[in-house]
């Protein structure tokens, strides 16, 4: 990739340019993420893992995804000033311009693979580059205008803290982490397809083919249904595969039939055509909270009950 440099239409001070840096992050998908790494940390470990381990880990990892964030702000600057809901990205705003953006995300990738690889160890840092290259390549270059599938497989990326913080405990890749890395995978469409049925004419605009702005809202919420359902089945197989003790057991239980009601309301919402952007972004902003309960209860349950092997 090349810059074609966009000088900012206006000068803009120290403070604002230093925000427009980590608004080109993408902040909120890097909170996201940072939420699955210390639990995994903590199951990983069976207990508190190095404080210093926890910390580098997501230094590292955070700035991976920052990095990932500003690459895809640079390759869908176009795309993001025909869309409302993107108009306030610092490369349409003019705050940052396009070689500022670029040679930004350059530098924060490679001091990510550099600070994971002496902090944490190797194989963390080799998972974080793939990381990137997931998101920036698979995704935002190759995949994301190509097919309505483009979220599912590039949905990939997002998986990847997991393996790289159970790589930072163990230093290596083992079929709990797999699990773990799956139940992200299928979280994915959604958490994401319901955001894309509120945002259809911004992505029919830019030219993305989101299966919220393609698909009618019967076809959409049927496949959420059938994403959850695996998600809630596979978050289980954590039991016999990577010995969850009760904590996790119910908690992934209980709140995955809780998510798995809201997104069966929206598809008979859908059905009835009824369906409206508030509801899909119930089952947006219910499959946040699902993934924060259930990770949160991966990082008490190494410390309060013995495994279980069955339901």
């Amino acid at each position: 990739m090349t810059a074609r440099s966009t000088p900012p239409t206006h000068k803009v001070g120290l403070a604002r340019k230093v925000r427009a840096y980590i608004h080109l992050t993408k902040p909120q998908v890097i909170e996201l993420l940072l939420v699955t790494t210390a639990p995994t940390m903590m199951f990983a470990a069976g207990g508190m893992p190095s404080l210093w381990l926890i910390l580098n880990t997501m230094i590292g990892g955070a700035m991976a995804a920052g990095a990932s964030g500003a690459f895809n702000c640079y390759i869908d600057r176009e795309a993001d000033r025909k869309m409302k809901r993107t108009e306030k990205r610092p490369l349409v705003t003019g705050e940052l311009s396009d070689r500022e953006a670029l040679v930004f995300a350059w530098v924060l990738a490679v001091v990510s693979i550099i600070y994971l690889w002496v902090l944490v160890n190797p194989l963390s840092a080799v998972l974080g580059l793939i990381a990137i290259l997931l998101y920036v390549v698979f995704y935002s270059i190759f995949l994301k205008r190509r097919t309505a599938q483009n979220i599912v497989w590039g949905g990939l990326a997002g998986c990847m803290p997991v393996f790289i913080a159970w790589a930072a405990v163990e230093n290596r890749i083992t079929w709990a982490a797999v699990v773990l890395f799956t139940v992200i995978f299928l979280w994915t469409p959604p958490h994401y397809w319901p955001l894309s049925m509120k945002y259809a004419e911004d992505y029919q605009r830019a030219g993305i083919p989101m299966l919220g702005a393609i698909a009618t809202a019967k076809s959409v919420s049927v496949q959420v249904v059938l994403y959850a359902w695996a998600m809630v089945i596979c978050s289980l197989l954590l039991i016999p595969l990577g010995g969850a003790g009760w904590v996790y057991s119910i908690t992934a239980a209980l709140a995955g039939a809780w998510f798995i009601y809201h997104c069966h309301k929206l598809h008979k919402l859908a059905v009835a055509h009824q369906a409206t952007s508030r509801t899909a972004m119930t089952v947006f902003h219910g499959s946040i909270t699902y993934l924060t309960v259930l990770f949160i209860a991966l990082a008490i349950d190494p410390f309060v009950g013995s495994a279980v092997t069955s339901l």
